[in-house]
């Protein structure tokens, strides 16, 4: 496979998982499908990793790949370039996701334990002790109901998107690299002269 459609590939597969992540991060500002007042929601949705990281981020490499292949950006070495860099800059925002929601799982969510404060009861537990692997701990959030699944349904949905557009991107970046050093593939007619 020539560089140029290795790049169209990937770009067509960075935009939905980037809409993926942008709608995942929006629905942890509803926890169970609530309205709560912002001092009410867990600390790692706020650094927006789904919306910037896995989304916006990765949209801008993902627009210059659809052009690649054909007469446009990435038909030449300066254009693939371009394309490795901002790959690479892909790379990161999908890392950043990747880590924010590693956080966000490991810290758990902010909720009500039923004295009407939130808190964050997860907070500081051992691997051993985490609510990841003990589902019965999952009781101790009454508000808002479900809380915890919402939210390790979601931060393991960001985590995997994650996961998957840095891989997607470091592929395009090597792509890239060969697309610029050795040149994308065009072909082209030869037509004898008579």
């Amino acid at each position: 496979m020539c560089t140029g459609k290795c790049s169209k590939c990937i770009g067509r597969l960075l935009f939905p998982l980037g809409l993926c992540a942008i709608i995942a991060n929006i629905l942890l500002y509803f926890p169970n499908g609530e309205v709560l007042d912002p001092d009410k929601i867990t600390d790692f949705v706020w650094y927006f990793h789904g919306i910037l990281g896995a989304g916006l981020i990765v949209y801008l490499p993902a627009f210059l790949m659809l052009g690649a292949g054909g007469e446009g950006c990435c038909a030449n070495r300066c254009g693939m370039l371009l394309s490795m860099l901002l790959s690479a800059m892909g790379f990161f925002g999908a890392v950043y996701c990747m880590i924010m929601s590693s956080l966000g799982l490991e810290q758990g969510p902010l909720c009500d334990p039923g004295d009407g404060d939130y808190v964050y009861p997860f907070r500081n537990q051992t691997l051993e002790e985490s609510y990841l692997f003990n589902q019965t701990t999952w009781d101790i959030c009454k508000k808002p109901k479900n809380v915890v699944l919402w939210n390790v349904t979601l931060f393991s949905i960001l985590l995997a998107i994650g996961a998957l557009e840095a891989v997607l991107c470091l592929i395009q970046v090597l792509n890239g690299l060969c697309g610029c050093l050795c040149g994308t593939c065009k072909r082209q007619r030869w037509t004898d002269v008579a």
